[in-house]
């Protein structure tokens, strides 16, 4: 019953109450990047969603405007702290996670939920096995069991069978752990870079 009614309706109920404080984050970050380098505030990627569906996931801009786009051996993006891409206010919204708030309006969307599976790039698919597939019988998360305990320490296929499991032992119980941990890793910025 969680899985497929309450957890959408308590995303929508946490998402509405933090409506209003990231407003404020938004004037306060939005203004900073855009008076470092006059660009657009947002970041605005194509990901994988539930059932496969693209979506345009909302994200703070943290590199420079038309930044190249560099990737690791494993297709992953390229993720350091000494990353000249990275603006200064950048560098700053990507430890602490700021950069990732924008996402609360993909929740209000339905496209994401709070806690679930990181959403993908579209190409990625052809990288999933049938039992990896899984992962998109669910909303994608802001925050999810893999980026809580593991945050950018670990590899993509480490990544997919950590979303699977996660889907395959959804409860409230486990989310509360999940945003628990995110808080805690948020905090004490853990495995932020790769």
């Amino acid at each position: 019953m969680y899985k497929y009614f309450f957890k959408r309706v308590s995303d929508l109920f946490f998402s509405m109450i933090a409506l209003p404080f990231w407003f404020i984050i938004l004037i306060i970050v939005g203004s900073a990047i855009y008076f470092e380098d006059k660009g657009s505030i947002f970041y605005n990627s194509p990901r994988l969603g539930k059932n496969g569906r693209i979506f345009k996931m909302y994200k703070f801009r943290s590199m420079k405007m038309n930044a190249p786009d560099i990737r690791n051996e494993d297709g992953s993006t390229f993720n350091a702290e000494d990353d000249p891409r990275l603006t200064k206010i950048g560098k700053f919204i990507r430890k602490t996670s700021l950069d990732e708030t924008p996402q609360l309006l993909n929740i209000l969307r339905g496209d994401m939920s709070l806690i679930g599976p990181r959403p993908d790039l579209p190409e990625d698919i052809k990288k999933y096995s049938a039992f990896e597939k899984n992962k998109l019988s669910v909303r994608p998360g802001v925050t999810g069991y893999s980026q809580a305990y593991y945050r950018n320490s670990i590899k993509g296929k480490e990544k997919f069978k950590n979303d699977v499991y996660y889907i395959e032992n959804i409860s409230l119980i486990f989310d509360l752990k999940i945003l628990l941990k995110t808080i805690f890793s948020v905090v004490l910025k853990k495995n932020v870079f790769k």
